[in-house]
């Protein structure tokens, strides 16, 4: 479950982590009525779950009730790459000084939390992954240890954080750590992590990736599932019988689906080691039959983002040929060309599957990573 910006602030407050004041607004007349109480330079900032708003005019700015309207009217009902914005925060502007990054997340490789943290910041923290990845420290956390501010000192000085701000660092970071278990996180992300003109450490922005298994404990977390996860593809994939967490919307542009959770898993990270970034996590799991594999290529070529289909089966229960067949049924007389597909397909019926691929134009890649890399390349091109 991925929460909207506000909701996740909700949480980082509760946590001790200091925030910016703001409320939410889902109409014009509320957003005017908040600054009318509030009257302060303030951001408009849409609510969607998907990256890049600020680019695609998501982000503006007002300083009393009468200047709220425009970009309140201008953002509410805004298409950001395929989300409807149905809701705006209105936030107390800030005396930035400096844009930090911090972030918690899953290690699959060591099956540990690591923190992640940067004195680069900002909307373009991907670039300078790839350019200066000596910029980012990363430290996986032994939970049997847990975390202790030392941890925290250390990380900071690694990343390059200001030696004045690295008592606030290392103090948010722990009151994340504890909040990434209380609430059964996946991810947790503060980007920027702004240090004010005062000398404040104040969390700008709020990503949070709930673990859905971990609903269980915070019942009270129901009430933001239909706000926060309003995607229409994911509404198609639970209509359709995959399942509330087999489909999960993410922010590239190369479409992935699978059959397995861990397969899904592991070609979302081949995607990642060819260069590319995955659109979305789709698993059509066990035994799926041609109607389904349909609705899956139909579920995700529907997201305007994807420039590539990555298509990864292996055939257990699953038979290769009802794959097959309902790849070819989606394609046929569909927006989706062929040119822009690759396929994997290993196991049951394997033989039977590549001969109905192969007669109507589409060549099987034999591997995962061979089949990633194609994929990435596709969406380039």
């Amino acid at each position: 479950m991925r929460l909207l910006e506000y909701q996740g602030k909700e949480l980082f407050a509760k946590a001790g982590i200091p925030v910016p004041p703001g409320r939410v607004a889902h109409s014009v007349d509320e957003a005017v009525a908040i600054m009318r109480a509030n009257p302060a330079p303030s951001v408009v900032k849409a609510q969607v779950l998907i990256g890049g708003r600020g680019k695609a005019g998501g982000i503006k700015f007002c300083s009393d009730a009468d200047d709220v309207v425009a970009p309140a009217r201008a953002i509410l009902g805004m298409d950001i790459k395929g989300e409807i914005a149905r809701s705006v925060l209105i936030e107390q502007r800030m005396d930035i000084k400096k844009e930090l990054y911090l972030s918690i997340t899953v290690d699959r490789a060591s099956k540990k939390p690591v923190i992640i943290a940067s004195a680069m910041g900002g909307m373009d923290i991907e670039e300078v992954a790839s350019r200066e990845p000596s910029a980012i420290a990363k430290r996986p956390i032994d939970t049997a240890a847990g975390y202790w501010p030392f941890v925290g000192r250390r990380i900071g000085r690694e990343a390059g954080i200001p030696i004045e701000a690295l008592a606030q660092f290392a103090a948010i970071l722990g009151k994340l750590y504890a909040l990434f278990f209380e609430v059964g996180a996946m991810l947790l992300e503060i980007n920027p992590l702004a240090i004010t003109g005062d000398g404040k450490l104040v969390a700008s922005d709020a990503k949070v990736d709930l673990d859905d298994n971990a609903l269980f404990k915070h019942p009270e977390f129901t009430q933001w599932k239909t706000d926060a996860e309003s995607d229409a593809l994911k509404a198609r994939a639970i209509k359709a019988g995959l399942g509330e967490n087999n489909y999960v919307a993410l922010d590239g542009d190369v479409g992935i689906i699978g059959n397995g959770a861990g397969l899904v898993m592991g070609t979302l990270d081949a995607v990642k080691s060819a260069g590319g970034e995955a659109a979305n996590f789709l698993d059509i799991g066990g035994g799926a039959k041609a109607e389904i594999m349909r609705e899956a290529v139909n579920i995700v070529t529907s997201n305007p983002n994807v420039k590539a289909l990555f298509i990864n089966i292996f055939g257990g229960i699953t038979r290769g040929d009802e794959v097959a067949r309902g790849l070819i049924t989606a394609l046929d007389g569909g927006k989706w060309s062929k040119d822009k597909l690759v396929i994997r397909l290993t196991g049951t019926n394997e033989r039977e599957a590549r001969d109905i691929l192969e007669s109507n134009g589409i060549v099987a890649v034999d591997t995962m990573n061979e089949g990633a890399k194609r994929a990435v390349a596709l969406a380039k091109t």
